[in-house]
């Protein structure tokens, strides 16, 4: 039943605590929660079991403000009342049942509801305002501040060609307006704010091809996408690695290039078409859930990649490398896995299996615990596969 109060207060909260106020429509409490019946052959059968059931939901509603609705059932005889519904009177009752993070919340989003009422009016007029406090409500005093102060100069404004660094708010910053650009813009009444465009991806790469390196040649370089550039020779193979000290450190390849991973999403290296187009390209990245969602990324920007120690093959020869923890020391846990359309069977075999809730194994091998010369081998084989 407590999961039931929870659902509805996701779902409540916010318009509750902006009202009263046209067009976010009516209050979420009181609301009646059923609590389930005993059937008459239950009622006849476990009298005793039922009677310690009532006596429990009497308890329990006593020292919360909470009410029971009542329900008379004829049992060996005789009247008995017995509850059918939990009634919670409003959301500040329902967040002190359901506990956890939420008792705070309906004060804290009251608070924060008359801040953004009083400094941008237009939320309440478009029905925004409930919206708005649910999306602020995990924010800091300090980057709620920030933002409005934020909304209020681009609503008075024009910032057209201006960067993120360039516009006078204290504290303002790119990376902290690229995750709360749409609130920015929801307050200052803007669909769009004018800022410049972030400047372009760049690929950092390292020369691997052993001759070119013995003549003096340069070892590592830069291709900013858009702006044209000659590299010192054009990769016949592409190494993409999704850590940067692999892709620095690797060993030398003739005819070949490796590119430093950059995320999720393989746009970048889609763009420089002779890296995209060379004749091997090969994707290396962590033996995990993300690193087969990375993947599947590149491919689906269109890069054609072929995987290096990505299937389930290598990841039992690897295992006993393997951990439990992400990069932040966080357990690994099985999850819903992603559509990832551009993965191979084999290598679908192991996305599925890291992200299944029943796997019993460890759920990361990071691709470093591998040792260079043997994925230099390996990259050195599918060359020769190619031909």
């Amino acid at each position: 039943m407590l999961a039931d109060v929870g659902r509805r207060l996701a779902r409540t909260w916010a318009s509750d605590v902006v009202l009263p106020g046209p067009g976010e429509g009516p209050s979420g409490w009181p609301h009646a929660f059923p609590l389930g019946q005993p059937d008459a052959v239950s009622l006849a059968r476990d009298f005793p079991a039922v009677v310690d059931w009532v006596a429990g939901w009497r308890a329990f509603s006593a020292g919360r403000d909470v009410g029971l609705r009542h329900r008379s059932r004829r049992v060996h005889g005789t009247e008995q009342h017995l509850p059918t519904h939990l009634e919670v009177p409003d959301v500040d009752t329902a967040a002190a049942l359901v506990g956890g993070g939420w008792p705070d919340r309906p004060a804290r989003g009251r608070a924060r509801a008359g801040l953004l009422d009083a400094r941008f009016p237009h939320l309440r007029t478009a029905g925004l305002l409930a919206p708005t406090v649910a999306a602020v409500d995990d924010l800091s005093d300090t980057d709620l501040d920030l933002l409005a102060r934020a909304g209020a100069w681009f609503a008075a404004h024009d910032a057209t060609g201006l960067t993120p660094r360039q516009v006078p708010v204290e504290g303002l910053h790119a990376k902290w307006l690229d995750t709360r650009l749409h609130l920015v813009r929801r307050l200052a009444d803007r669909a769009d704010l004018g800022l410049a465009p972030r400047h372009p991806a760049r690929v950092h790469l390292t020369y691997l091809d052993p001759a070119h390196r013995a003549a003096g040649g340069r070892w590592h370089d830069c291709v900013t996408v858009g702006d044209p550039m000659t590299p010192a020779y054009r990769p016949r193979v592409v190494v993409i690695s999704e850590n940067k000290d692999t892709a620095v450190h690797f060993p030398p390849v003739p005819a070949a290039v490796s590119v430093e991973g950059v995320g999720r999403g393989g746009a970048a290296v889609a763009a420089v078409d002779w890296l995209a187009g060379a004749d091997v390209v090969v994707y290396w990245g962590d033996m995990d859930a993300d690193g087969l969602e990375i993947l599947d990324g590149f491919r689906a920007a269109g890069v054609p990649a072929t995987s290096l120690f990505m299937d389930l093959p290598a990841f039992e020869r690897w295992e006993r490398f393997g951990t439990n923890e992400d990069p932040r020391g966080r357990p690994l846990q099985g999850r819903a896995p992603r559509s990832v359309p551009h993965l191979t069977p084999a290598e679908s075999e192991l996305y599925e299996a890291l992200t299944s809730p029943t796997w019993p194994r460890v759920r990361r091998v990071e691709q470093e615990r591998i040792p260079l010369d043997v994925a230099a081998a390996a990259v050195r084989r599918l060359v020769t596969s190619s031909r």
